[in-house]
């Protein structure tokens, strides 16, 4: 079976592209393509794979600016020729599910329909001149958006939060299929001992809101690791109290002993599902989060962390007010975290894809019946 595996880009390793590793396990043969690739930013088990670009890949420098090029991104998603594959599957958050591949069994596994195209433009914080030209492609991308969604077979969603996004805006089902995480990676270190600091972690983008965690422990006088990096670090940087620390990226194994050593993860986004939250609960630490969002569906409020409702700092420093006046056993914190595995995840994929397969197939023959 010849299988296309489309990601919309490949420009860093988060949350998507471990899903993307995950599907790679699944479907060793598979060929990549994705809009552009800049070597060295994502793994080697990714890259170890034959990788297609578009045309866009051949602009200089777009890694660092591609944001300003979305109107480009569908005419290049297109442009590609799947002809002879039996099976494609798009990691999307963005264009990848508008590729064109009539003979092939099209599974979307969708980690968001387009924030800033959709429901989220303020989160980005526009510049005027750059929100004025985008109100102008805007409806010409939603229509596009909503007839790519029309050419996949079948969607799975990474929560319930961005099943009912995907109903909202393409009017279509999603099964939900929560990504995975390397649980055998992110485990409690033994003893398990805690340092009195708290951890934010994640791209640093506006709509994580990282912003309003720095003023929170600004306040506090608490001390707050972030590990990340991304545009809005200067910016956060500017705003760092001298008790908060600022580390950029971090390797896996950085990250591991972070969660392992601290006392909770802060996590202020609404985040479609925010894997980091899991990596943290398997490692046995605790996590603050936005009631909104997969953190509704993976955080339970009081067992294995807590939650605030309204993204302000103030709601921040009730939370962890809260939080440093309970008792966090590390069975109770990780309880649940298996569900999320590598092998779970692979196993949903599998039987689901075959499902769909098997439907295929079915309608052909019915087809090919005689009347």
């Amino acid at each position: 079976m010849r299988v296309a595996i489309v990601h919309d880009w490949l420009n860093g390793m988060r949350g998507g592209e471990k899903v993307l590793e995950s599907l790679l396990e699944i479907y060793p043969q598979a060929t990549i393509y994705t809009l552009f690739h800049k070597t060295g930013r994502v793994s080697p088990r990714i890259e170890s794979h034959q990788i297609v670009t578009s045309w866009l890949n051949f602009i200089p420098g777009i890694h660092r600016y591609y944001r300003n090029l979305l109107p480009l991104f569908p005419s290049a998603v297109e442009a590609w020729d799947l002809t002879g594959y039996d099976l494609v599957i798009s990691s999307s958050h963005a264009v990848a599910k508008g590729v064109h591949c009539r003979q092939a069994v099209h599974v979307c596994y969708c980690h968001t329909p387009m924030r800033y195209l959709w429901d989220a433009e303020d989160d980005y914080h526009l510049s005027p001149l750059r929100r004025a030209l985008f109100g102008i492609v805007r409806p010409r991308l939603r229509r596009w958006d909503c007839e790519a969604a029309s050419r996949v077979d079948s969607f799975i969603a990474n929560s319930r939060f961005v099943r009912a996004r995907i109903r909202a805006y393409y009017g279509r089902h999603a099964e939900v299929i929560e990504p995975p995480i390397d649980t055998d990676f992110f485990t409690p270190a033994s003893p398990d001992r805690r340092e009195d600091f708290y951890l934010a972690v994640g791209a640093l983008v506006p709509y994580k809101r990282f912003d309003i965690v720095v003023q929170a422990f600004n306040t506090l006088g608490r001390r707050l690791v972030i590990a990340g990096s991304g545009p809005e670090l200067k910016r956060l940087r500017n705003m760092a109290g001298s008790t908060v620390e600022l580390r950029g990226w971090v390797t896996d194994e950085e990250l591991r002993r972070l969660y392992r050593s601290t006392r909770a993860l802060v996590f202020a986004a609404r985040e479609d599902f925010g894997m980091v939250a899991i990596e943290a609960q398997a490692c046995a630490c605790p996590v603050i989060a936005f009631s909104v969002g997969g953190s509704s569906e993976t955080v339970q409020d009081g067992v294995n962390g807590i939650l605030f409702a309204d993204q302000h700092a103030d709601d921040v420093i009730q939370a962890i007010r809260k939080f440093e006046a309970m008792g966090w056993p590390a069975e109770q914190v990780r309880h649940r975290v298996e569900r999320f595995s590598r092998e779970a995840f692979q196993t949903k994929i599998r039987k689901f894809v075959a499902a769909r397969i098997e439907e295929k197939q079915e309608r052909q023959s019915f087809r090919a019946q005689p009347a």
